[in-house]
């Protein structure tokens, strides 16, 4: 309970800076309308009209809460849940090359981590060329893979998962490495007063205390691999998920539906990353690990 008046304070705030924001980048366009019929606006008459622009440079907290509402709740009560004006469509596409990119990028991840610390050749050249990927802009090297996919013939899911596992990838590569290199040198020459084999230092001690390092990379893992995965649908074709709602909003001047997509991809990167945290807590605490 400690925990939720920070948040709500914070959201509170938030939500009156951008009613405010909101205000002052709509009321020009009201204004000019209202000088050209000749029409003097009051103060509480301009501020009514930004709030309710069809489309508006920044849409009120509550026009982007009822276009949600208007493609979610209100087509599943219409039993048009999953058609294709709906959000909940959309959330699957986006939802689905998210989970496939984080569990490609986390396999390999936890790959090259094991490679790193258990090889001195992999640490002095792959770890190198991890972070060096990472310099290059996801915006620039997305429509390259997809295009480089779509002329072998591999379109849809794949491609979106690539690049979403390129950005979810690296988080695990780092937090693996600094989990599965947290014992210290005592706990290691423990390890081998009792003889034990190389197998057995990894999966008694080094694996063990890396979860910790592994959950909190996960969580950054899984909010890139989406970022990712929106990236991708903005370069893909036909435009679907949360970005092929946001560039089809951005053709036609529907800000309203650009920020409802923007919104409900933020609430989705914090619904998986509160599960992730789920997760961890359940499975330290069956490793006695909580604190």
């Amino acid at each position: 309970m400690r925990s939720i008046f920070p948040i709500l304070t914070v959201v509170t705030a938030i939500i009156v800076v951008w009613y405010f924001g909101t205000y002052q980048m709509n009321k020009t366009w009201t204004q000019d309308q209202a000088r050209r019929a000749n029409v003097e606006l009051t103060l509480n008459e301009i501020v009514a009209d930004t709030m309710a622009q069809d489309r508006p440079k920044l849409p009120a907290p509550h026009q982007v809460t009822q276009e949600i509402w208007k493609t979610t709740g209100a087509m599943v009560l219409e039993g048009k849940g999953l058609s294709k004006r709906s959000l909940i469509y959309h959330g699957w596409i986006t939802l689905s090359s998210t989970l496939v990119g984080f569990a490609i990028g986390t396999i390999g991840g936890i790959l090259l981590a094991v490679g790193i610390v258990y090889n001195k050749a992999m640490d002095m050249s792959v770890m190198p060329w991890a972070i060096a990927s990472q310099t290059i802009p996801i915006l620039a090297i997305a429509p390259m893979i997809v295009v480089v996919m779509n002329s072998i013939g591999v379109q849809g899911l794949l491609p979106k998962a690539i690049i979403a596992a390129y950005l979810s990838f690296f988080p695990v590569v780092v937090g693996m490495v600094k989990g599965l290199r947290a014992p210290n040198n005592m706990q290691l020459d423990l390890m081998k007063t009792y003889n034990a084999s190389g197998a057995e230092t990894f999966w008694k001690l080094r694996l063990p205390n890396s979860m910790p390092y592994f959950f909190t990379s996960l969580k950054i893992g899984i909010a890139a691999a989406l970022i990712g995965a929106i990236v991708a649908e903005l370069s893909s074709s036909p435009l679907r998920g949360f970005g092929g709602r946001m560039l089809t909003g951005s053709y036609y001047g529907q800000t309203i539906q650009i920020w409802s997509a923007l919104f409900s991809a933020a609430v989705m990167a914090a619904c998986l990353v509160g599960f992730i945290g789920f997760l961890q807590r359940v499975t330290l605490r069956r490793m006695g690990m909580a604190q």
